[in-house]
């Protein structure tokens, strides 16, 4: 049985991850600003009131954790906006690099200190942030702060592999979630599923690569 934390797990691509390692027979610690009732029932640990981008507040937030033996982190928790070219929103550009940046790399530096040889961490990120796949422009926020979380992720891979911690930076595929009004084409249950398959397959040889949930390498 392994020991589970997931951030953003009050819905979504968080909430099935909840659910899926939950039936797996592992502990899990959700960890959300405010619990859905599908949370609550989930039977995993619910701690309210983590949020983030809440950088002053953020270590207070993960006191419950401070005697949790970590086996792995998955970072989920994200925000998206739309800014383009002509109409830039500084605000909300900032903002998703609170949540989808630097959030991640807080949440893993104050949670590492509680994994061992064999724990992992995922970043879940998006081929939004990919320099070579941008064929289309504009979410100016969005894939600058996912470029700058897959920056992160790589460092964080180099930087925790002599602590034998491996790091996978993961696009969970355009899934049907209330971040793009359920237009995707995927389930959140199956992206979960895809995932997980990922974050068991992550290793020490293969840590700080960017994947696809489904299995394919990304371009960077």
């Amino acid at each position: 049985m392994a020991t589970v934390v997931i951030t953003g797990a009050g819905r979504g691509i968080g909430l099935a991850l909840v659910q899926q390692y939950i039936q797996r027979g592992d502990k899990v610690y959700g960890l959300c600003r405010r619990a859905s009732q599908e949370l609550q029932q989930s039977g995993a640990e619910v701690l309210e009131g983590v949020d983030v981008a809440d950088v002053a507040n953020l270590a207070d937030a993960l006191k419950p954790l401070a005697n949790v033996q970590v086996d792995i982190l998955i970072n989920n928790a994200g925000v998206l906006g739309n800014e383009c070219f002509d109409l830039p929103d500084p605000a909300s550009v900032e903002h998703q690099f609170r949540v989808n940046a630097l959030g991640p790399l807080l949440v893993s530096q104050m949670l590492a200190v509680h994994m061992q040889k064999g724990s992992k961490i995922a970043m879940i990120t998006s081929r939004m942030g990919s320099m070579a796949d941008n064929g289309s422009g504009g979410y100016y926020g969005y894939r600058m702060s996912k470029a700058a979380l897959n920056a992160a992720g790589v460092s964080m891979a180099r930087d925790l592999a002599c602590r034998g911690i491996a790091v996978a930076l993961l696009h969970p595929g355009y899934v049907q979630t209330q971040m793009v009004n359920f237009g995707g084409d995927v389930s959140a249950q199956v992206s979960a599923q895809r995932l997980i398959q990922r974050i068991d397959d992550l290793n020490l040889e293969n840590s700080g690569c960017f994947w696809h949930a489904n299995g394919d390498e990304l371009p960077w």
